[in-house]
């Protein structure tokens, strides 16, 4: 039996993410592939975290276990946007949310973010994914075994990236990697570097997820990016959430499209002789997406996860995940299976 060793790249989204539970749950069902690197942020981060400790808990049948105890969690948080007090008041408010969402010309719930500072709520303020963060075995999660896990956030007061690794993850990491900032407060963190305690937002921000610690010397070349957030849309919105929608894909893509697009480069130069064998990594991408599901999907569900929208989202990821298996598996270790060239050119989407 060969081995293909691969990297994963897991985008965040919210409850979008539940694809990649999807995605992951297939690709671990496959004895053939060995998950060497991860590179989460957001919902990436949970996956991720989940993934590891549950790979070195108990091997593939662990991770699946432990993937599905977080999206059977997350699936219990509730609409995120609203405050912890309204959200008591309101037991059926997801559904409610779908509701009024549906009905109504714009999403009262993102109209209640957008009036309300998270700091607003005072000693009522209460973090919905704080008890998911912590239940993780962080021994495990840092441990020198299995996968190496690199987490993203931003750095309010620099505007710059942070990557996580190691010790350095803890159930802040987690939190300040999915740290939307109109929802939730800033995760303060102290940073060796600075010396000083700094606060934390959204890690798709800068990195989406980031792709540069998968380059390490010990990792294999091979990175598969599974693609939360479309790259590409037939057709320009006009609605005004149908705006704001496509306004989100893409700034949470941004960073994503400026690692491929570096990753092009290089490789163009080492196809042309022009960089010296072996000075830089030839890196071979690879992604699990599927833009047309997810485009159907307004960017206001990622705050309102809905167990039966989960559900779908991890059908939807697993049979991703097959597809890719049946027409690119035998490409991994040999051959990057999207062209890049085409991706930038605007000939069509990866």
């Amino acid at each position: 039996m060969t081995v293909r060793r691969i990297n994963l790249a897991l985008q965040g989204g919210g409850a979008h993410g539940a694809f990649t539970w999807g995605v992951l749950d297939r690709l671990l069902e496959d004895e053939t592939i060995e998950i060497a690197g991860i590179s989460g942020t957001s919902a990436g981060a949970l996956n991720g975290a989940a993934l590891k400790a549950g790979l070195i808990a108990g091997g593939r049948e662990g991770a699946r276990e432990a993937l599905n105890w977080l999206w059977s969690r997350v699936g219990a948080v509730g609409d995120m946007r609203l405050g912890a007090w309204f959200r008591a008041m309101l037991p059926f408010q997801t559904a409610w949310t779908s509701m009024t969402e549906r009905f109504m010309p714009f999403s009262p719930a993102e109209t209640f973010s957008r009036l309300f500072s998270p700091y607003d709520y005072g000693v009522f303020y209460q973090h919905p994914l704080d008890g998911v963060a912590r239940h993780f075995e962080f021994d495990r999660v840092c441990s020198d075994a299995g996968p190496a896990l690199f987490v993203a956030a931003t750095n309010v007061r620099t505007g710059r990236i942070r990557v996580f690794s190691g010790d350095e993850i803890t159930p802040e990491a987690i939190l300040a990697s999915a740290c939307l900032p109109t929802i939730f407060q800033a995760i303060e963190i102290p940073d060796p570097a600075s010396g000083q305690v700094e606060a934390y937002w959204d890690g798709g921000y800068t990195g989406n997820p980031a792709l540069f610690p998968l380059y390490a010397p010990g990792l294999p070349p091979d990175i598969v990016v599974v693609s939360i957030n479309p790259f590409y849309r037939d057709q320009v919105p006009r609605l005004a959430q149908e705006i704001l929608d496509r306004i989100n894909e893409i700034s949470f893509n941004a960073s994503l499209l400026s690692e491929l697009r570096a990753i092009r480069f290089v490789r163009r130069l080492i196809a042309e002789g022009r960089i010296e064998a072996g000075a830089m990594k030839d890196v071979l991408v690879h992604v699990i997406a599927d833009d047309r599901f997810m485009a159907e999907l307004g960017a206001s569900s990622k705050l309102a996860p809905a167990p039966d929208l989960l559900w779908a989202l991890r059908a939807a990821g697993r049979n991703a995940a097959g597809r890719f298996l049946e027409g690119h598996g035998e490409k991994l270790n040999r051959e990057a299976s999207v062209n890049l060239g085409a991706l930038f050119d605007g000939v069509s989407p990866p």
